[in-house]
């Protein structure tokens, strides 16, 4: 055997002999889709942890968020979603098998295929592309981390795929107390932007920004109208709906002559859709499904938003303890999330 075949023979052995002990993953199991979200089912189950390719390494899940889409794919209103699966988009935790340089290395991580398209993070391990991870910043814990994904990866694509806002700009955010709506406000005022945010009833700003949020109620208060007022006439040049349809004429009426408009959600997938004001406004529409992004593609966003986590501009959501579930009572942390909880929802599978 020559001295290169030997060094390959050492390499192969260097990164799979982590796997010894990793012969199986305990995780939740999703066998068909359900009929109501009540009725998701979520066995624990143990399984063999496939072989792992030469660019992909396993991650030791220590805490994996749970988002509306995991509980949507489950009840197959995502007709690409795969069974059997585990679910599960994001997720933070150490690598221990994989290239030796990045065994023991802390990091996270999000996905629009984790969970729906392939195993996802809802179990103790996770097999993932090296690339798509990336390093946990400083003064974050493992479940902040794991509770970045989605929300920020969605208000980051927005932004930049609507073009990010610079210095002197206005960001209207319609339903800014909600998570992405909270990211995008992060992201603006890091930005430089000025940041308007409207809620449904009166309530004070519930996140965190670089500068002031101004809140806008839709409830008795004519939002474009306060808009203009609040931008010398101009109104605001990007608007980020969050909610959709019901927000929809307010952020329309609101926008600034080539504004921007992103749409992430939708209620009632039917508005009416005023041309004549869309055109001679030069508006532009941007329409965002982080489904769509790959692991790796996801991890090339996170890359780009650690710096504001590391600088102390972004700063992830706060974890409550009531909030944290093992995996045996996952089926009440789906339920929070998909009913009146605020909070960001997190599972921890070695509790």
């Amino acid at each position: 055997m020559s001295f290169a075949q030997k060094a390959i023979v050492q390499e192969t052995v260097a990164r799979q002999a982590p796997l010894d002990h990793l012969l199986t993953v305990r995780g939740l199991r999703l066998h068909a889709k359900a009929a109501s979200y009540e009725e998701i089912a979520l066995p624990i189950e143990e399984r063999p942890l496939r072989p792992l390719a030469d660019h992909e390494v396993v991650v030791e899940i220590q805490a994996a968020a749970v988002n509306p889409s995991d509980a949507k794919a489950a009840t197959g209103l995502m007709p690409y979603a795969v069974f059997p699966r585990t679910p599960g988009r994001d997720f933070a935790g150490k690598i221990v098998a994989g290239p030796e340089a990045l065994i023991g290395k802390s990091v996270f991580g999000s996905s629009g295929d984790l969970g729906i398209r392939q195993d996802g993070s809802h179990a103790s391990h996770l097999i993932v592309e090296a690339e798509a991870v990336v390093a946990v910043p400083a003064g974050v814990t493992m479940q902040e981390a794991a509770g970045i994904g989605v929300p920020f990866v969605t208000a980051w694509e927005g932004l930049r795929r609507a073009g990010l806002p610079k210095a002197g700009e206005t960001v209207l955010i319609l339903g800014v107390n909600g998570k992405v709506g909270q990211a995008a406000a992060q992201i603006a005022s890091w930005r430089g932007a000025k940041v308007i945010g409207v809620v449904r009833r009166e309530e004070p700003y519930a996140g965190h920004a670089s500068t002031p949020v101004e809140i806008i109620s839709a409830s008795g208060t004519d939002v474009p109208a306060r808009v203009r007022e609040l931008t010398a006439g101009k109104g605001a040049d990007i608007v980020f709906n969050t909610v959709g349809d019901p927000f929809y004429e307010i952020g329309q009426k609101s926008m600034a002559v080539g504004g921007r408009a992103i749409f992430i959600a939708v209620i009632d997938r039917f508005v009416t859709f005023d041309i004549l004001a869309f055109y001679k406004g030069r508006h532009t529409y941007v329409g965002i499904d982080t489904i769509a992004l790959s692991s790796v593609e996801t991890g090339a966003i996170l890359r780009d938003l650690a710096p504001g986590f590391t600088d102390g501009f972004l700063k992830p959501f706060p974890i409550k303890q009531s909030a944290i579930y093992p995996l045996a009572d996952a089926h009440a942390a789906y339920q929070a999330v998909m009913g009146s909880s605020r909070d960001r929802v997190v599972l921890v599978p070695g509790a």
